[in-house]
């Protein structure tokens, strides 16, 4: 099969596509045809090897749309059902989701959404995952106020519907355009980058925006962010944690039943076959890009 790796970190360059084995599932596993992987920020991350695995042969890519190919014994999925996943581990196993099959946890497996096609399935794994898991970690209830930063990225976007699903009243930072996408998604307010911005309960920094963000929160609050190094320390007597994401069938089902509710909304900005992966990444290196960029193995 053909697959995305780095054997050299550096720029968009560093992608090869190469020859691989078709990966066996094993006990408890099944191994997954892809139709759509989306392209992450954290396929960039690897790339660059600021996540480590120097002299390794790294695969790139965590999200799979597409259908069962085969089932290791124990497994409840079978050969064609289409299917979502979270593949959690790219250094461990080498080969990740940017391939044309790649093997998973049965656990990490959910039934693919039934009104949207694999492309824009694809992008919901890793991204709304994260942003469920976040929200978790600041144990908010309805009513409460929560800042989230970078509101129309990925994360942040789906940060915002779900904490609205809760009844969470959400404030959205973003650049000075996405006014009317915050509203879309469920904000009642929304800050533009730079601007004050009153404390709230909770901020979840899906940004990035770190310490400064702490000024946002009131005493005894909580933050969330998306990246450990730029956890700030507490302060005030508020909590402050970095999520990090795990793959959870069954929550994916449920992100997946509330995206075919039309609760959750998936954004696709571009396509690329697998074998422009390159250009894919150059794409996203270049910024602006609302939505995930999908390879299509």
């Amino acid at each position: 099969m053909r697959a995305a790796v780095v054997t050299a970190f550096g720029g968009p360059e560093a992608v090869r596509i190469v020859e691989a084995e078709v990966p066996e599932p094993a006990a408890g596993q099944i191994r997954i045809k892809v139709a759509a992987a989306a392209l992450n920020p954290v396929d960039a991350v690897v790339r660059s090897g600021a996540v480590g695995g120097d002299g390794m042969r790294l695969g790139l890519g965590w999200d799979a749309a597409g259908t069962v190919d085969a089932s290791g014994p124990g497994g409840d999925w079978a050969v064609g059902d289409a299917v979502i996943a979270l593949h959690h581990g790219v250094l461990k196993t080498t080969l990740g989701t940017h391939a044309e099959y790649v093997v998973v946890d049965a656990t990490a497996v959910a039934a693919a959404p039934k009104t949207v096609d694999a492309v824009h399935a694809s992008t919901l794994p890793l991204n709304a995952l994260t942003a469920a898991q976040a929200l978790d970690l600041l144990d908010l209830r309805a009513g409460q106020t929560l800042l989230v930063t970078g509101a129309a990225g990925a994360v942040g976007g789906y940060a915002v519907q779900l904490a609205a699903h809760q009844g969470i009243q959400v404030t959205a930072l973003a650049g000075e355009t996405d006014g009317e996408l915050a509203t879309e998604l469920g904000a009642v307010r929304f800050a533009v980058r730079g601007s004050a911005v009153t404390p709230h309960d909770a901020v979840l920094d899906a940004a990035a925006v770190g310490a400064r963000a702490l000024e946002w929160v009131r005493d005894k609050g909580a933050y969330t962010g998306v990246i450990t190094q730029v956890e700030p320390a507490p302060i005030r007597g508020i909590r402050t944690a970095t999520v990090s994401v795990t793959a959870d069938g069954a929550r994916l089902a449920e992100l997946t039943a509330l995206l075919d509710a039309g609760t959750l909304t998936t954004r696709v900005a571009g396509t690329f076959p697998l074998d422009a992966a390159t250009r894919a990444h150059a794409r996203l290196a270049e910024g602006g890009v609302r939505g995930r960029l999908v390879l299509l193995p």
